[in-house]
């Protein structure tokens, strides 16, 4: 299978606007940003390779566990952080103590789409702020480098 980045893109970018719902993943209805990722996936390559389980808001803190980057290692293929690109998958880590917990779209090298508590999903820029937080990258399966 062939995946074009022009692709990945553009199904990001239609989940814009969608308002931030813990653990949901419908496009337009609600989503966070595992949703995100989620859905679409789902419309790129087709079902999802394993379910979600519930998850809290305080998930990662309480766990202590790489639940992100161990599901993204199973089904992505990990590229260097420092150098993603349009279309890949951006993990980010808030703390260094703790797990990755927070997950992007690449538009380019200098965006991403993102759903975030109060804002909802939107294209932003990976300014600072975000680039220091990148913990890894993965490209979906089947796009080539």
């Amino acid at each position: 299978m062939s995946l074009e980045r022009e692709a990945i893109v553009a199904a990001a970018r239609r989940w814009i606007g969608t308002p931030y719902t813990h653990q949901a993943s419908l496009l337009h209805v609600g989503c966070d940003c595992l949703g995100l990722v989620r859905g679409v996936w789902r419309e790129v390559i087709g079902d999802e390779p394993e379910r979600a389980p519930p998850y809290t808001p305080d998930w990662a803190e309480t766990l202590g566990v790489e639940t992100l980057l161990e599901a993204a290692h199973r089904h992505f293929v990990a590229v260097p952080p420092n150098a993603y690109c349009a279309g890949d998958v951006l993990v980010f880590r808030f703390r260094d103590h703790l797990p990755a917990k927070h997950l992007g779209i690449a538009t380019s090298a200098t965006h991403m789409v993102h759903a975030h508590s109060g804002a909802g999903v939107s294209e932003t820029p990976v300014g600072m702020h975000w680039r220091k937080r990148i913990t890894a990258a993965f490209a979906f399966p089947g796009v080539s480098r």
